[in-house]
């Protein structure tokens, strides 16, 4: 800080952080040098603030079929800026014009999942993720495109033929399944025999 005037016997600090504990001292200094520190101060937490830092790495996807996975970096202590710390939650359907709004109350909390029946597998949604405390809601992160959950395939796998390669081996072959934008990708196969 700013050295102040001798003959001054008190000071305002600024630019400190809300709902921080401070404690403070003083040094007494001339043209010879500075002297030793006062004893600290009590401890003194500044007032609450709206919280004004919004979540980082706002991300998800995956999940089961008929639901929404929304996840973000949690917002540390020291930026909750107050007590009734939580997250808020706005996603829509990609192109829509409503936004659906949850609220998450827990400070830890760094998922969302939103179920519903009329979820299309893999669809895009618009998610934005806010803060808020007792002191009301604060900034909300800029907008990320975030897919829905795959379903299961809907289909067999065609063009199914097995070779006889050795007298304890088959081979077995067939068509790939293709990609589906409603069912997603498929990720393996499973070979039955019997």
């Amino acid at each position: 800080p700013e050295v102040i005037n001798g003959r001054t016997h008190k000071a305002t600090v600024v630019d400190l952080s809300p709902w921080v504990e401070y404690e403070f001292r003083v040094v007494a200094s001339n043209s010879v040098g500075i002297g030793e520190p006062s004893r600290p101060s009590a401890l003194l937490k500044t007032k609450a603030a709206v919280p004004v830092v919004a979540p980082t790495n706002i991300g998800g996807g995956g999940g089961s079929r008929s639901e929404l996975v929304i996840t973000w970096e949690p917002v540390s202590e020291e930026l909750q800026n107050g007590e009734g710390f939580g997250y808020v939650v706005m996603f829509r359907p990609l192109g829509s014009t409503t936004w659906t709004k949850a609220v998450v109350a827990s400070v830890e909390s760094s998922k969302y999942v939103y179920r519903n029946e009329s979820i299309t597998p893999l669809s895009p949604f618009e998610v934005k993720v806010g803060v808020y405390n007792n002191e009301g809601e604060g900034t909300l992160s800029s907008i990320s495109i975030i897919y829905s959950g795959e379903d299961e395939p809907q289909m067999a796998p065609a063009g199914t033929s097995a070779l006889s390669v050795s007298a304890a081996a088959v081979e077995v072959s067939w068509l790939p399944i293709p990609w589906n934008r409603h069912t997603g990708r498929v990720l393996g196969y499973e070979v039955r025999g019997w």
